[in-house]
């Protein structure tokens, strides 16, 4: 109906994070689940680092920290790390954990729904070794919707770096 086609590992994840949002949200909206299957199908590349585990600790006391576990090709990486706000701290955990160095040039969030359970729209932009790319990530919870879309961003450098090298391969010396 919202002419989005989903299979595989990605439907079982939009699944999953649909009850996630059931268990968290009174009302979902069209809006709400085409944001999550439109993520899905963009996090579910070969290869790609997934979020198993986000837990931060921030406020007005201390300094903010994250704990992040995330998945490759079956191999699970934890990292912790502290930050200027709990997005930092959980941002710089998936640098440290995915060992991917990239500066982050671009933040931006937004609300799919209105209301106070409404899902936040997390999208930006990293750039490394000259190349610029964008990630997105959506939760009720913007901490985790910019952990999401750090990773996607991520993943999305690790493709980019790899088509890179085929290319380079093929070229030649």
């Amino acid at each position: 109906q919202m002419g989005l086609s989903v299979h595989g590992d990605a439907l079982n994840t939009a699944f999953i994070r649909f009850k996630e949002l059931a268990d968290r949200k009174v009302q979902i909206t069209e809006a709400d689940l085409e944001a999550i299957v439109v993520e899905e199908l963009g996090a579910s590349m070969e290869e790609a680092f997934a979020l198993e585990a986000l837990e931060v600790a921030g406020g007005t006391v201390g300094v903010p920290r994250a704990r992040v576990v995330v998945s490759r090709a079956g191999t699970k990486s934890e990292a912790s790390a502290e930050g200027d706000g709990m997005i930092d701290a959980a941002c710089q955990a998936i640098r440290v954990a995915t060992g991917i160095e990239a500066s982050l040039t671009g933040f931006n969030v937004s609300s799919v729904t209105g209301g106070i359970d409404a899902l936040g729209d997390v999208v930006v932009q990293l750039e490394a070794g000259g190349a610029r790319v964008s990630g997105h990530g959506v939760s009720t919870d913007v901490v985790e919707a910019s952990a999401r879309a750090y990773l996607n961003a991520v993943n999305r450098l690790i493709r980019l770096r790899a088509r890179n090298e085929v290319r380079s391969s093929e070229v030649g010396p």
